[in-house]
């Protein structure tokens, strides 16, 4: 058992990158961290990682030693996990990554309904726009609002919803309406930074994508401060219609620039491959198809 945990700190500290890392996510001190490592080290006769005041940078050993690690303590979760399959209860944890618009607009209603039909599983949800790296293994799950997929994990789409561009009837009433993208430049602008597109907004020109940098006045990582904001007529704003649903209804915001408008994006609920997916995950993942299925995002 101790060499077994000594190879899960080791993987750790290679995924994130440092020694104090690994000991907040375990909760131990740093010390502890160095010692299993030495443990590790001394029991197989070499070093697995040159370690200086900066930096970690793994030996050839250790290179080899980390992806023969990964795949046996792969194979001992699944192990546990297949046997844990051949009973019907579902229970566990789930670790999932969300937007912070989407996951605050309609995740909590989709988990209150998962709950009740599996009341043993406990759901750790995290919101933020940054797409995370699923092989650090801090998620079980991540969706994502996208057209830009890692070829390396599973996605199922559960929805869809439109890119579009929104200003306030104030807001065009001052400026007047922009007719193409060219007269954005003109336009006080609000922009959704840390989206797969950066600093760029989306449209479609002659059938071709084209990417463009808007001058924005206002910037922010949330919709809803976004959405807020134009509606009051600061400015226009690029966001997915499902985080303006409710401002159009009002007829707070209108869309404008539809003949540019892209594609629909998709909306996917991601996660590793593997031999045999949790019941816990299988459960859930299927449970958000179903459900955008027979329930409207507006």
């Amino acid at each position: 058992m101790a060499k077994l945990n000594n190879m899960q700190v080791f993987c750790r500290i290679v995924e994130l990158g440092s020694f104090a890392a690994v000991a907040r996510e375990m909760n131990l001190s740093a010390m502890m961290i160095s010692k299993y490592m030495a443990q590790l080290e001394e029991s197989l006769g070499v070093v697995l990682i040159n370690r200086t005041t900066r930096q970690l940078n793994l030996t050839e050993a250790g290179e080899i030693y980390f992806y023969r690690c990964k795949q046996l303590l792969e194979d001992f979760n699944e192990l546990d996990e297949d046997i844990a399959q051949l009973s019907t209860h579902v229970k566990g944890t789930l670790k999932i990554s969300a937007p912070i618009d989407f996951g605050g607009l309609y995740m909590v209603p989709i988990i209150e309904a998962y709950q009740r039909q599996y009341p043993d599983v406990k759901i750790s949800m995290t919101l933020h726009n940054s797409q995370v790296n699923l092989r650090e293994g801090l998620f079980d799950l991540s969706i994502l609002v996208t057209d830009t997929l890692d070829p390396g994990v599973v996605a199922r789409k559960i929805a869809k919803t439109k890119l579009c561009t929104y200003a306030s009837p104030s807001y065009l009433s001052t400026y007047s309406e922009p007719q193409s993208i060219s007269e954005l430049v003109n336009h006080r602008c609000l922009h959704y930074v840390d989206t797969p597109h950066k600093d760029y907004w989306i449209f479609l020109v002659d059938g071709q994508e084209t990417k463009i940098k808007t001058n924005w006045h206002f910037a922010s990582n949330n919709g809803r401060a976004l959405c807020q904001a134009a509606a009051l007529g600061m400015g226009i704003t690029q966001a997915p219609e499902i985080s303006v649903v409710n401002y159009l209804n009002d007829g707070k915001l209108i869309e404008i620039l539809k003949p540019f408008r892209i594609p629909s994006l998709a909306i996917y609920a991601t996660y590793l491959q593997r031999r045999f997916l949790p019941a816990k995950l299988a459960t859930f993942v299927n449970f958000l198809v179903t459900y955008f299925e027979t329930n409207s995002m507006h």
